[in-house]
């Protein structure tokens, strides 16, 4: 769709946005417009957003009168934050403190009232961002059983449908974030992760995730899942639009005390300056073949691997192919390595915390959210989608002495394992297709970014995955991006409806 003044806004990236911007071929209201026109078209077959702002359009005009009064002699903008008139999907777990509902997908939480905006939202308000809505999600992070709850599927919005390929899988849990900016939806959203859901998502629905350090990305005002391992991130088309929204919600918030460890990661001057074409240059790249390469024969996703290999090479990065990682076996089954009992105890915990400083609520505890499920069956299809993870989650006692060995465990698991393959090594970042790896992220706190890398035969996308020790953004940047410009494997979704 162009606008009337001639601008394509279909797969525009912030920059190219805000150009136009300045060069009067877009209003921020003509953006919204936009935006809402394709999800009143578009959500009713892939339901990526739970709810729209109200307020959206009234913000968009806000900001257009802005742009007027800072606009100097030569017409250039000045003195606006850099997503100025920036439409942003937020994931139905970021707190909002306006008319939008914060969920989690779930009916439990319908009507509650935030006391503030997450400080992800405060920081991209500041910014001059607009807020277009929430996003669907596979409900409660799919927590509320592992086993019955599909991904991308919530009470609110019903199943999320990849835009690639209907009976493909949108993955989970930030599937709705996913969803919208791969169909055009919005160019922005947020997504959070404990165990993969940026990094799946992105890569099925063929869009860029980064999965940042924990405590680079505030997660106050954030519905908790496991707070040791949360991390909060952009989720967008391109790794130049996803730096942009990193530089903007990465930072100190002393509402989230793990902020102020992180914050040390942050470079001086942001992380733009990582946009590098050339980034591949002398970076040191690891493959670990066992077992996220070696299951893949005969598919195209085995093929494009193999062929980014060589770009890599060509690039000037050194490959180190066939490694391993100690102990990988046990780290990728979290029942066995006992990351899930830990997230069970966490979450108890955690969001208690949160019901309770809420300033309106129906529920106000774990057990609340479980007895409003056991009385809602139907609207919450409890008889399809059980709440079994809920109710093992109820049982637990916080982090008693079995907990604490789990977590030194885990500890030993990632020391001994991803970090030693990474300094022993020397490594930049260590490759790998897919989402697979997300287990060895989640249990070290550690970042990993997914840019697209192909589509199978049926039209499946698939992607590729960076991911390095703690504070390394740079590194994956520079590497992701100068991939992504290598290979510009991305393409539109061409959806039927």
């Amino acid at each position: 769709m162009e606008t009337e003044l001639d601008f394509t806004i279909e797969e525009a990236t912030i920059q190219e946005i805000q150009h136009a911007f300045a060069e009067g071929k877009l209003t921020a209201r003509q953006l919204v417009d936009f935006y809402l026109h394709q999800i009143e078209s578009l959500n009713p077959v892939l339901r990526g957003v739970i709810e729209v702002n109200p307020d959206a359009q009234q913000l968009a005009d806000q900001s257009d009168r802005e742009k007027e009064r800072s606009k100097n002699g030569s017409g250039r903008l000045v003195e606006l934050g850099e997503l100025h008139g920036i439409p942003v999907l937020l994931k139905d777990t970021i707190g909002t403190n306006d008319k939008l509902n914060t969920t989690a997908g779930s009916y439990a939480l319908l009507g509650s009232k935030v006391s503030r905006d997450a400080g992800v939202v405060a920081r991209l308000r500041k910014a001059g961002a607009i807020v277009l809505g929430k996003t669907s999600l596979s409900e409660w992070y799919k927590f509320r059983s592992l086993s019955g709850v599909p991904n991308g599927w919530c009470a609110r919005a019903g199943q999320g449908v990849n835009p690639y390929l209907s009976s493909g899988t949108p993955c989970g849990s930030s599937s709705g974030s996913a969803i919208s900016v791969a169909a055009n939806m919005a160019c922005v959203a947020l997504g959070s992760e404990t165990h993969s859901s940026i990094i799946c998502p992105s890569d099925h629905n063929s869009v860029v995730g980064i999965k940042p350090t924990v405590g680079l990305t505030s997660r106050a005002g954030v519905i908790p899942m496991t707070p040791r391992w949360d991390t909060i991130g952009p989720i967008c088309r391109t790794v130049l639009d996803a730096v942009y929204v990193l530089d903007v919600i990465a930072g100190l918030d002393q509402s989230d005390e793990a902020t102020s460890e992180a914050a040390k990661f942050i470079p001086e001057g942001g992380y733009k300056q990582f946009l590098n074409e050339n980034g591949l240059k002398g970076k040191r790249l690891g493959i670990v073949r066992h077992p996220f390469v070696d299951k893949m024969q005969d598919t195209a996703e085995f093929a494009a691997f193999e062929l980014h290999l060589y770009t890599f090479r060509q690039r000037g990065a050194e490959v180190i192919d066939d490694l391993k990682i100690d102990h990988i076996d046990t780290i990728l089954e979290p029942n066995h390595s006992g990351e899930i009992s830990i997230m069970m105890a966490d979450f108890k915990t955690s969001i208690k915390v949160y019901l309770k400083e809420l300033e309106d609520s129906p529920v106000r505890s774990l057990a609340d959210v479980i007895a409003f499920n056991e009385s809602n069956a139907e609207l919450e299809k409890l008889t399809e989608y059980d709440q079994q993870t809920f109710v093992a989650a109820e049982r637990t006692d916080g982090l008693g002495e079995h907990e604490k060995a789990i977590l030194e465990k885990l500890d030993n698991l990632s020391k001994n394992g991803f970090e030693k393959l990474m300094k022993d090594h020397k490594l930049d970042a260590m490759v790998t297709p897919g989402s697979r790896a997300c287990p060895v992220f989640a249990i070290g706190g550690y970042p990993a970014i997914t840019v697209p890398a192909g589509y199978e035969n049926d039209g499946m996308p698939f992607g590729i995955c960076f991911g390095g020790l703690k504070g390394c953004e740079p590194k994956l940047i520079e590497i992701s991006y100068a991939f992504e410009k290598a290979t510009k494997a991305r393409r539109p979704p061409l959806i039927n409806i």
